[in-house]
């Protein structure tokens, strides 16, 4: 609204006002860590009951199915960064059961960083982009991070996971998903057992190469979000088997690792996964930020018959994510936004506040009352309502560290001997790639300090690669309360009880199905009709995936007149986004499709690469690869 055609805009324009405002106001706080993710809507099924340990009625009832909300995401990088980030990745899922919402907030990682949650601020702030000059982004190759983590030797387990490949897998549907922390079972006698959650895709553990990861990234830094999203439309619905560790409470102490350190895991092969269930995801979210941003996990959010542990991890989470929503999320009642609501009416006093969306009715919201019958009123176990497991504490209060939590190398020995030569050099190369990029070589030595810890020839290689020297670190730990002794926190070097598990190593994962993989079909006019269409019609008789890459977007015409429709240029592709290309033709082909060695190289270099991710065909004419 003007005065006049040419005129000033007018303030009483509310149509104006009202669509400006909105638009202003229409971002919100991205997360501080994990703000990068991608969700799916689906279920989960109970395939054995664990009524034996629990009396969680989701898991109590075999055959029984629980819609659930997942949330994949990397943690380092802001909301826009890429996906192929090395990093690793969470795997958070929230389950929408009949006694109250359940969130199993975990990562692809069965290990964190730190043993304490006081230290997560330090790690975030050392992985995040540096303060002076907000460089770099999603990346942990630079001073700050590699500054911490060598004066942190309770990372160095973690760091041997996230220099794998298992931090650039391939798909989130191939990725494995972990509690990290020790929880505890409680069933309905009481009786307590320790447990471990995981989550083992049906499609095996896979990776990409690094050298893939950066190509994927900037040819399409969407791609674990496309590829999920893609395939759920398709109705490749990604799943998962739901394993559980079970640790009887009188076996706490029998591992050479204290169950609640968070930067260890209970090799299999003590205590074999039992898998009980299964995770589908089989709907796409209708909106991004209503259900995927506005999502609120938390660690506490807990049905009866499932506990925490003392993990001091674990305790501090407690407290954050809680915290973090009402930042996030402007509001104590982010739990009445649509996506977080629980199946069943709550019942409590809690009134007001911001975006309050429940309207309360009565007089009454405290308790005890009369006036309104004593309603509501707090549920008595025998009637479903939660209690915390009973545990007798006789102990002073102290801020101190168990000293079972000072083996800090053992497991990360574990992991790197679990590993197959190819891995090995894997991680070799990784740990060259991000210390290059650190410009303090005291800090790479310290680093390579610490891995001598873990394998003398992974230090030897590394050093020689980043230019220093393998020096004996007299006192690793550098994290030290200000009023202790340095010399009680230091490091111990202990040999691990299992010395390799195969259970750790990609080598050993599912290969044997080509279900869902993206097969990218290279084609130009004249193309074989008849050799394409068998072709496809027996990978997509075994699942896989059929995309047409051609010179321009144009439909392409075969010999028999057969129009097929890309679905990607040449250009704006490259055969690292695919799990194998076939060059409709044979080998002649090539010649028309680029006239130069030159130009193909862009295109075909990275299928020389050979990781878990790529499918065995077959090599005979026409050309797959």
């Amino acid at each position: 609204m003007k005065a006049g055609e040419r005129g000033p805009s007018l303030l009483e324009d509310f149509i104006l006002r009202e669509k400006i405002t909105h638009f202003d106001h229409e971002r919100i706080p991205e997360r501080i860590v994990h703000a990068r993710g991608s969700g799916a809507h689906g279920t989960f099924k109970l395939n054995k009951s664990l009524a034996k340990y629990t009396k969680a009625k989701f898991l109590a009832e075999e055959g029984k199915e629980t819609p659930v909300f997942v949330r994949f995401s990397t943690v380092a990088g802001s909301a826009g960064s890429t996906d192929l980030a090395r990093d690793v990745r969470g795997f958070a899922v929230k389950f929408y059961t009949e006694e109250g919402n359940y969130d199993l907030v975990g990562n692809n990682i069965p290990v964190f960083f730190i043993q304490d949650a006081i230290k997560f601020p330090d790690l975030i702030h050392a992985v995040k982009p540096e303060p002076d000059n907000h460089i770099p982004q999603a990346a942990s190759a630079h001073d700050t991070f590699w500054d911490f983590i060598s004066l942190m030797p309770e990372s160095m387990h973690m760091i041997m996971w996230a220099m794998s490949d298992r931090a650039i897998p391939r798909s989130l549907r191939m990725m494995e998903g972990f509690g990290v922390h020790t929880f505890k079972f409680v069933n309905e006698e009481g009786k307590m057992h320790f447990v471990k959650f995981h989550f083992k895709p049906k499609l095996g553990v896979h990776s990409v190469a690094w050298d893939e990861a950066t190509r994927i990234s900037g040819k399409d830094p969407d791609f674990h979000r496309r590829d999920l999203w893609e395939a759920i439309e398709n109705g490749a619905f990604p799943e998962w088997d739901f394993g559980v560790q079970i640790i009887p409470e009188e076996d706490e102490h029998k591992f050479d690792f204290d169950l609640l350190d968070p930067t260890k895991l209970i090799p299999e092969e003590e205590v074999p996964v039992e898998l009980v269930g299964t995770l589908t995801l089989n709907r796409n979210p209708d909106n991004f930020f209503a259900e995927t941003e506005q999502i609120a996990f938390h660690p506490g959010h807990l049905v009866p018959g499932i506990d925490f542990s003392n993990d001091p991890l674990l305790q501090g989470r407690l407290f954050s994510y809680t915290d973090t929503q009402l930042s996030r999320l402007g509001s104590p009642n982010f739990h009445e936004i649509p996506i977080n609501r629980s199946i069943n009416t709550v019942h409590n006093n809690q009134r007001d506040g911001h975006m309050r969306q429940q309207i309360v009715k009565g007089k009454v919201s405290y308790e005890p009352n009369s006036i309104g019958g004593g309603c509501p009123f707090q549920a008595m176990m025998k009637d479903g309502g939660f209690a915390t497991q009973e545990e007798r504490i006789d102990a002073k209060k102290i801020r101190a560290r168990s000293k079972s939590f000072v083996d800090h190398y053992s497991q990360a020995k574990l992991f790197y001997n679990s590993q197959s030569a190819p891995e090995q050099k894997h991680i070799q190369n990784a740990l060259i790639f991000e210390l290059s990029k650190v410009t303090i070589p005291a800090i790479r030595e310290r680093v390579v300090g610490q891995l001598a810890f873990i394998n003398k020839d992974l230090a030897d290689k590394v050093a020689k690669k980043v230019g220093v020297q393998v020096t004996k670190l007299e006192q690793p730990n550098g994290s030290i309360p200000a009023d202790a002794d340095p010399k009680t926190l230091q490091s111990e070097e202990r040999e691990p009880n299992t010395k390799s598990s195969e259970a750790l190593s990609m080598k050993n994962t599912v290969k044997d199905s080509i279900q869902s993989r993206i097969i990218g079909f290279i084609m130009e006019e004249g193309v074989h009709a008849a050799e394409v269409n068998a072709l496809q019609s027996k990978l997509e008789e075994k699942g896989a995936v059929v995309q047409v890459i051609a010179g321009s977007l144009s439909p392409v015409t075969a010999d028999d007149g057969t129009r097929y429709t890309p679905k990607h240029s040449l250009t704006s592709t490259a055969s690292v986004c695919f799990d194998a290309l076939y060059i409709a033709g044979g080998k002649n082909r090539l010649k028309t499709c680029w006239m130069k060695k030159t130009d193909r190289e862009p295109f075909f270099s990275s299928m020389k690469l050979t990781n878990t991710a790529r499918p065995s065909i077959s090599e005979a004419e026409p050309m797959i690869f």
